[in-house]
């Protein structure tokens, strides 16, 4: 009940963001008292009302004059009188200046929030720097984690001056998992985050049904998929091959609680059915992939993968390298991480009708399975299993972008992708 009266209020403060937002009105329309709408609001948003408006206002602002548009206009459309009081109030609210911001990053247009859609979890500052108080460093600068090439805001992390990253979920679960998995490989000499214990010893801090984590960053850049089509690909496709290999290579060695994933199971039960329509699928096609796919599975070695090796996180500094975020880590099939990492960086440079550079993609794919086949040793059935285990793994990601109104470009480009997979599939398999 109290969701689909804030959604609406959501989407009536984004359809004015232009205008002056009364919140004495939104709480009228919402039907609630002022402190008991400011209540329900925070509980369902993570934000104050009005702190909620103005992050909505600036990030829209910013992506605005990313376009090319004046400052001048963009910022006093929003609302603000001058330009020093948006920037002010972007450094507040953000942690970098709006020039810093746009040199760094790519400008996103916000996606609308839909709370019914999908759970959300938004963490203002001022609650960041009340919860870094256990670690004693509540003095710290916090700012926003943006994922250069694709301009996302990280909704699970942040910046904690230039030494640390405060992480924070709703799945205790996941959160022991990562600190488990990451202590684990930090042991065995990779490099992973370094847990930060608070003041008193705690590994987390729990803040009503929220669990903070804060970790020592690695030293080092993300991985930008753009730069692996650059001079010699091919070697630094090989070199991701290889540190996702040796990565694997320590996981399959840990002990620790995963789920485990069943991908056949998820392509043929879930994720066909719900995109057979969309993608205009062809049956043949559909049931040999199936049955071909179903036979080499049953046969694929399993153990703890990382699930979520893309590019952003794999951070390489010198001849040092180290992955983050292992909260979606499972037992799955190994072969799962290098080609999940191979279709993640097609995600992030896919361009529609650009042949030669899909051509380039899958020269960039086989030489990062080359390279973790170097490491881990893959099996026969493994190599013919690739191209059907980066099919599957288009198929469950464009399934689960389908209906989300926030990932409506992922899902317009995964679902080309995918099509463009399908159309060069026996191209892909590895010889």
């Amino acid at each position: 009940m109290y969701k689909d009266c804030i959604q609406k209020i959501l989407d009536k403060i984004e359809a004015g963001l232009k205008d002056e937002i009364d919140a004495k009105a939104l709480a009228q329309e919402a039907g609630y008292s002022m402190f008991h709408f400011y209540r329900i609001f925070q509980d369902a948003v993570g934000f104050p009302v009005m702190q909620y408006i103005l992050r909505r206002k600036l990030l829209n602002a910013i992506y605005e004059i990313g376009t090319g548009r004046k400052k001048s206009d963009v910022t006093y459309e929003y609302g603000f009188e001058t330009y020093s009081g948006f920037y002010r109030s972007f450094v507040r609210e953000t942690g970098y200046t709006p020039t810093e911001y746009l040199r760094k990053f790519k400008a996103k247009k916000p996606y609308r929030i839909n709370l019914l859609q999908e759970e959300h979890i938004m963490i203002n500052h001022k609650l960041i720097t009340e919860v870094l108080s256990n670690w004693d460093i509540q003095d710290q600068k916090v700012s926003d984690i943006v994922f250069p090439e694709t301009g996302e805001i990280s909704d699970t992390s942040k910046f904690v001056g230039d030494e640390y990253v405060i992480k924070y979920t709703a799945n205790l679960g996941n959160t022991k998992k990562a600190i488990e998995i990451a202590g684990a490989l930090n042991n065995v000499g990779l490099s992973a985050p370094t847990i930060i214990p608070t003041r008193d010893g705690r590994e987390c801090v729990q803040e009503g049904e929220i669990y903070f984590t804060l970790y020592r960053k690695i030293n080092g850049e993300r991985v930008m998929a753009g730069k692996l089509y650059l001079d010699d690909y091919q070697k630094k496709a090989r070199f991701t091959g290889e540190i996702i290999g040796w990565l694997d290579k320590a996981l399959s060695a840990i002990d620790t609680a995963a789920d485990e994933a069943d991908t056949y199971d998820a392509v043929k039960s879930w994720a066909l059915p719900k995109l057979s329509s969309g993608l205009g699928l062809d049956d043949t096609f559909t049931n040999r992939f199936l049955d071909e796919f179903g036979n080499l599975y049953k046969s694929l070695p399993r153990q703890v993968i990382h699930r979520d090796p893309n590019p952003s996180n794999i951070i390489v500094a010198d001849d040092k390298w180290g992955f983050i975020d292992f909260e979606l880590s499972e037992r799955n099939v190994r072969i799962f991480d290098p080609c999940y990492a191979a279709t993640a960086i097609l995600s992030e440079t896919f361009e529609d009708g650009n042949n030669d550079k899909f051509m380039k993609w899958i020269s960039i794919m086989k030489e990062m399975i080359a390279g973790y086949d170097s490491i881990v040793k893959l099996t026969e059935e493994e190599k013919k299993a690739v191209p059907y285990i980066i099919l599957a793994n288009q198929f469950i990601s464009t399934a689960y972008f389908a209906d989300k109104g926030r990932y409506e470009e992922l899902y317009t480009t995964n679902r080309k992708m995918t099509r463009s997979i399908i159309d060069n599939f026996e191209k892909m398999k590895i010889e």
